[in-house]
């Protein structure tokens, strides 16, 4: 275990804020996570991953806290279905690399997204037609209010788009490790359309693929600090939607039905719509070769000239489209 006061936090948030807290913890195991000193602790208490989706808006004057649980454990018993047990701090891109070179289906087209496991549990990260929740069977944790360990199923986490059960109990539950369903033969997701006519031989081909893709559209985090897609697809209305169109006249809005009649259109489009490609505040911009990503251009921006930037966009296109985006990033207070 690791305990240190006034940590530097800009090498555990891929914005590259210049942040700090008061106390930084990192454990390497449920035991260790149980026996901390929580009543002695600087508050509040703050659980994170890789920090990848993240904006710390200041200094934390709290905890934060940081699994090294990075075991991955095959329950292979000769059947199709493969359960894998992963720990919460195992890099996320690391294991798909992993999965694939097995052979399992089922986490390749979830390549090259930045973070860990445990977070990816929490944000329900999704890409190219496939969500973390659609490979997960059930997730254990560790209960910040009666400190006991607990476990939940896939139906009990309560997934949808970018949400789950986690982030409505507001940071009680720490996620120590999730139980994946992997297949040898079930074969590619190929519904993204970006995907079609690619080389689905293997899970390893379509994770080239996918990296390949997602490498001419996001910027990597290693180069130019960010924490990928800022805001969340707008789900709307078939009347706003139809608003929507009105204020792009001669141009089709690109969207995609779901159920219940309700549409959802691409918040990328929209901010590109709105002009906002490429727009600076301080050190902070609208990354060139995709809106919906906002970048530490400078590498010296401030948390101040990203919120600064995330408020012109939402305003922008409020005022143009009538839609109200919100941030995909979770913003750290």
């Amino acid at each position: 275990m690791r305990i240190e006061k006034n940590y530097d936090l800009s090498g555990m948030n891929t914005f590259r804020m210049k942040v700090s807290c008061a106390c930084f913890v990192e454990y390497e195991s449920v035991e260790e996570l149980a026996a901390l000193p929580w009543d002695s602790l600087p508050k509040p208490i703050k659980h994170i991953g890789g920090g990848s989706n993240l904006l710390f808006t200041g200094d934390f004057p709290g905890t934060i806290l940081h699994s090294a649980i990075k075991h991955i454990k095959y329950v292979d018993m000769g059947l199709d279905e493969v359960p894998v047990i992963v720990g919460a701090g195992v890099c996320w891109d690391a294991l798909v690399e992993e999965l694939c070179g097995y052979g399992l289906w089922g986490a390749e087209n979830l390549s090259l997204i930045p973070g860990e496991a445990g977070a990816a549990a929490v944000q329900n990260i999704g890409a190219y037609g496939v969500e973390f929740k659609d490979i997960v069977s059930g997730v254990s944790c560790y209960d910040m209010i009666e400190h006991r360990k607990c476990k939940f199923t896939v139906q009990e986490c309560r997934y949808g788009y970018r949400e789950s059960m986690f982030k409505e109990a507001d940071g009680r539950y720490i996620i120590t490790s999730v139980l994946l369903r992997l297949s040898r033969s079930k074969g590619p997701n190929l519904s993204y359309k970006g995907l079609e006519g690619i080389d689905a031989s293997s899970p390893q081909k379509v994770r080239e693929a996918v990296i390949a893709i997602r490498r001419t559209k996001l910027p990597d985090p290693a180069e130019l600090g960010s924490a990928g897609s800022f805001f969340k697809n707008p789900v709307v209305s078939a009347l706003d939607f139809a608003r929507i169109v009105d204020a792009a006249p001669g141009v089709t809005v690109p969207h995609y039905i779901l159920k219940g009649g309700f549409i959802k259109v691409p918040a990328a489009w929209l901010i590109d719509q709105c002009g906002f490609k490429g727009e600076r505040e301080g050190g902070a911009a609208v990354y060139d070769k995709q809106p919906l990503v906002i970048v530490n251009e400078s590498g010296e921006a401030a948390p101040q000239d990203i919120l600064e930037l995330e408020h012109r966009i939402i305003a922008g296109v409020r005022q143009r489209f009538g839609v109200s985006l919100s941030p995909e990033v979770e913003h750290i207070i």
